[in-house]
């Protein structure tokens, strides 16, 4: 066993919930901290749904159930969240100084031997280490999400980070359940999210510029990777609509790429200004908990009296750029 027993996860958002969840589910004690009371109420009521998708997807028991609960708590206190921590995950929004600032208010609190990890998307360990307080002590642990089932954890160090804090990072992966991804050197997004943001921001881009539906792009990708689950919309919904829009903007302004911030504009009016968040509301491109592109006729060849809606569509979308 690693010398992380007790965890606190810091931001109770969808990965964070599931980190938190995921880890008390395999033996950890853990404290979720939000900043606010909403915001570990809603996710009481995401663990309570992962309490369902566990008994069906992964096998739990009551049993298992009980006891994962038994080892969760929720706090509204950062100091009562992180004074008994081994390991404290940062999971908080991908804005640099909202993590920033989250690091300096915890250093003066942890105890000497606490390791940090930031499960950031795509912003790097090293712009944060001087903030913990104990640069040593700190690397990147990206989780996927839908973590029961995508159960990787991608391993990045900056230069200060030591061998013992990658050591313990690992193992404990290890015993969560996860497979340890090796990142070898440090690059923005890691291996997963190196390929996976230009995929759904190039999907998006599609749809910011009425070039396809949310629906027709889905339907593009499953069919040319037959047995995905998921095409890049759903997976937009899956990754969350605050996090993508953010991921957007940042980036956005970084590289001066004007689509970017075309993409983050428009979630942001069809999604984020309506309280639209993606499975995390049960509203995003599609509606939950029975998305049309689990559908049986989703990916079927359509009847021919389709042909002229089809038509349609496709002349009408010319007509309108001429």
């Amino acid at each position: 066993m690693s010398k992380i027993q007790n965890v606190t996860v810091l931001g109770s958002g969808v990965l964070g919930g599931q980190i938190a969840w995921h880890t008390a589910y395999k033996g950890k004690t853990v404290v979720v901290y939000d900043i606010s009371a909403d915001a570990v109420d809603r996710c009481k009521a995401a663990h309570n749904q992962y309490a369902e998708i566990y008994k069906k997807d992964v096998g739990a028991s009551e049993a298992d159930i009980d006891a994962t609960r038994a080892r969760l708590r929720y706090s509204i206190d950062l100091a009562d969240a992180v004074e008994e921590a081994d390991l404290v995950i940062e999971a908080v929004p991908e804005v640099p100084a909202i993590k920033t600032e989250v690091y300096q208010q915890m250093a003066p609190l942890l105890p000497p031997h606490t390791l940090i990890a930031t499960n950031s998307s795509t912003l790097l360990a090293r712009d944060f280490a001087a903030a913990t307080g104990r640069p040593d002590k700190y690397c990147a642990m990206h989780y996927a999400n839908l973590i029961w089932i995508m159960n990787v954890i991608e391993v990045m160090a900056h230069k200060q980070t030591s061998r013992e804090t990658l050591r313990e990072a690992t193992e404990f992966a290890i015993e969560t359940g996860m497979v340890p991804i090796a990142v070898l050197k440090e690059q923005n997004g890691y291996v997963l999210n190196t390929w996976f943001v230009p995929l759904i921001t190039a999907a998006q881009t599609l749809v910011t510029n009425g070039i396809s539906t949310p629906q027709d792009v889905d339907r593009t990708y499953l069919k040319v990777n037959a047995g995905a689950s998921m095409g890049p919309m759903a997976l937009i919904d899956m990754v969350g609509m605050k996090t993508f829009f953010d991921v957007l903007s940042y980036w956005g302004q970084v590289n001066k790429d004007q689509q970017m911030l075309d993409n983050a504009a428009y979630v942001k009016a069809h999604f984020l200004d309506k309280g639209l968040l993606g499975t995390q509301t049960g509203q995003g491109y599609y509606t939950y908990p029975n998305p049309a592109f689990q559908q049986k006729d989703f990916l079927a060849v359509p009847d021919l009296s389709k042909v002229g809606e089809i038509v349609e569509r496709v002349y009408l979308g010319v007509s309108s750029n001429v």
